[in-house]
């Protein structure tokens, strides 16, 4: 019987070689009749084989690779999975951080799988059909590689509708705790992995924590959407004298209280629940350090219009009040809005305030978080440190 398989058209495998790991439709020249989710050869025009990918006929990237070469998937699965948490046990060896990303989807050659670590709990998060054929494979492997207490899932993405899949949340091994102790960097945080945003915690701004920690220094600090704190706990350990928190989350509010708690500092703080748009439209904002890391305002290329528009809207309120001198960290995670979108966006809310501002730092990325140099469109997160004149 022929093998099945999916060839590309002239000129479409050159992405493919370089690792890249989409493939769209209008790139294929051919394809078989297959279950979506399916995994097959991809083979060039002049019937190369290219590797092998799994395939959705409903998804707007018709298949993604995982496996290059003569190598079967499973094993290109195994694979890199070992090679993912290798590379983090380099970065990760000392007990001052226990939770970080294991798997970071493409940029560890994982297409729609992402894995973090908390303590001895991993969290999954998978957004494909094919990765969630391969479930079983990778639950299988992380239990061999690292025998974690708990394996959950939380596959909450609202791009799974896209590829027929159902949101889902649970326990796959192991012993449930809804709520556990983390460190990063020395300092300890709680983390709930039911109601937490993302798996539990922002762990792509580990780095950036740590500046601010560097920073803070008998300061003035504003964390504005400020979930359970993480910012302003660093702060209060870099020698701030005053941290105020402002997220319009009760939850988050309270968590936040708690993490500051278990991180004891002498500095005054304060928390507001409140809208930070009409926080930052109320309050004098005499303030030495203002971080500005909304959620993502863009969670579809549809909305990149209205995002822009809140993320200057933002940055305009902030730099409209700040005094003279005093230092914005301003973010963004949302794919839609690309850095140099984001920076112009930025540029804009300075222009309206009518001040002018000096970049003296970027998006510092963190090891456990590595983008594929091929594929660009894992880099997600953005940020700019700005000295207002």
């Amino acid at each position: 019987m022929k093998q099945k398989r999916v060839i590309l058209k002239p000129g479409k495998e050159k992405a493919i070689l370089h690792h890249h790991h989409w493939i769209f439709s209008g790139a294929i020249a051919s394809s078989p009749s297959y279950e979506n989710g399916e995994i097959l050869p991809v083979y060039a025009s002049n019937q190369t084989l290219l590797g092998q990918a799994y395939f959705n006929k409903h998804s707007s990237i018709a298949g993604r690779m995982v496996a290059f070469g003569e190598v079967q998937a499973e094993n290109a699965l195994r694979e890199n999975l070992e090679r993912a948490i290798q590379f983090r046990k380099r970065w990760f060896q000392g007990q001052s951080t226990t939770a970080y990303r294991l798997v970071n989807g493409e940029g560890d050659c994982l297409p729609g799988l992402i894995v973090d670590q908390y303590a001895d709990n991993l969290v999954l998060q998978i957004s494909t059909l094919g990765m969630e054929r391969l479930k079983g494979v990778i639950v299988s492997e992380l239990e061999r590689l690292l025998s974690p207490q708990l394996i959950y899932e939380k596959s909450l993405l609202p791009s799974r509708k896209e590829e027929g899949l159902e949101p889902f949340q649970g326990v796959l091994k192991g012993h449930f705790s809804k709520e556990v102790e983390i460190l990063e960097n020395g300092l300890r945080f709680k983390v709930s992995l039911v109601h937490g945003q993302k798996t539990g915690f922002f762990l792509d701004h580990r780095e950036m924590r740590q500046q601010i920690r560097q920073l803070a220094l008998q300061k003035r600090v504003l964390n504005c959407f400020s979930y359970t704190g993480g910012f302003s706990v660093y702060a209060a350990a870099g020698g701030a004298k005053r941290v105020d928190s402002v997220d319009i989350s009760e939850k988050a509010i309270q968590d936040a209280k708690i993490n500051m708690k278990l991180n004891p500092a002498q500095c005054t703080t304060e928390f507001y629940c409140e809208d930070v748009f009409e926080f930052l439209r109320s309050s004098k904002l005499d303030y030495d350090l203002v971080i500005l890391d909304p959620p993502a305002f863009a969670k579809k290329k549809s909305d990149q219009i209205s995002a822009c528009r809140a993320y200057k809207d933002i940055n305009r309120l902030a730099m409209q009040k700040m005094p003279r001198g005093s230092l914005l960290l301003t973010s963004s995670c949302s794919y839609f809005v690309d850095e140099n979108l984001f920076q112009k966006v930025v540029f804009q809310a300075c222009e309206e305030a009518k001040r002018s501002a000096k970049i003296i730092g970027r998006h510092h990325l963190a090891p456990d978080h590595p983008v594929n140099l091929a594929h660009p469109e894992g880099d997600y997160l953005k940020s700019l440190l700005l000295f207002l004149n």
